[in-house]
């Protein structure tokens, strides 16, 4: 007899006790951290920049000179993305990203570290901030929002639709226009470029995964009660995450602030590092000379 947990029964004996250490493997497997590759410059406080959904640790490269004059800056990979390695048989839920994040912290014997999210990185530094504070000194949240509503999740899927249909060049081009400002990626064919060759090479299973549980994200019932300090920057011109979202969580994170960039869109760090930087540090120096109690 075959037993299954619809049936509401245990195999009985040897069995029984065979199976549940198979089950508790495989769980644990799910679970397993996943060492993560991550840049690693400058000295002084801890400050990590947390990618997006599909991208890597390069779209901090115009960021992180600047901000490692007076920080430590670590911009990692998260799992199945960029260098960071992607086992069968990992997840993609916010605690599995987080624990990834927090076993880097504890490897490079940080206790604790100033987080900065694009997009998808936001909302892990969001969730991060909530659920571990004490490992978190602020939040900045680049392209961030507290839920994603239908907006986004329709964007998502007319990027799953465009390559399935149409192929990888064509999702590329269907990237462009929703990631970047268009006066900006006009003037900067070389990222087009770039983005038109990387795309076909690409594994998007981790990133449509990921995806999956960004999805039902959704801070409102919690966001009140963040404790570590705040600083949200956002496109005004964001076709990914509307720019209404940015003001909503300005509204919603007490003694927050909020920096809006006219003309861009919602890859903020790659088409506007210097303003980008330059927020990040000010934000990041002021909590460091008033830390909160």
């Amino acid at each position: 007899m075959l037993y299954t947990p619809a049936d509401g029964l245990a195999p009985p004996g040897p069995r029984a006790e065979i199976l549940g250490k198979v089950g508790a493997a495989v769980a644990d497997a799910a679970r397993a951290l996943v060492p993560l590759y991550s840049r690693d410059e400058g000295s002084g406080p801890a400050v990590v920049l947390l990618h997006g959904i599909g991208a890597d640790h390069t779209v901090w490269n115009g960021v992180i000179p600047p901000l490692s004059h007076r920080f430590r800056v670590l911009a990692p990979d998260l799992r199945g993305h960029g260098r960071s390695p992607a086992p069968p048989s990992a997840g993609y839920t916010f605690d599995e990203l987080g624990a990834d994040l927090l076993a880097l912290l504890d490897s490079k014997e940080l206790p604790s570290a100033h987080l900065v999210g694009l997009s998808g990185g936001a909302q892990l530094a969001l969730r991060l901030g909530l659920d571990s504070p004490a490992r978190v000194r602020s939040v900045c949240l680049v392209g961030g929002c507290v839920y994603t509503d239908g907006h986004t999740r329709a964007i998502a899927e007319r990027w799953a639709e465009t390559y399935g249909r149409e192929g990888a060049d064509a999702l590329a081009i269907r990237l462009l226009k929703d990631l970047y400002y268009p006066d900006w990626i006009e003037t900067h064919m070389e990222v087009a470029d770039r983005l038109r060759e990387e795309v076909p090479r690409h594994d998007y299973r981790p990133a449509v995964r990921w995806a999956r549980e960004m999805a039902s994200f959704d801070e409102r019932g919690r966001i009140a009660t963040l404790r570590p300090p705040a600083l949200v920057i956002q496109g005004m011109n964001d076709e990914v995450v509307d720019a209404a979202h940015g003001r909503i969580l300005r509204q919603s994170i007490p003694g927050s602030r909020i920096r809006i960039l006219a003309q861009t869109g919602h890859m903020v760090p790659v088409e506007r590092p210097q303003e980008t930087a330059e927020a990040i540090e000010t934000f990041v120096r002021e909590v460091e000379e008033h830390p909160r109690a």
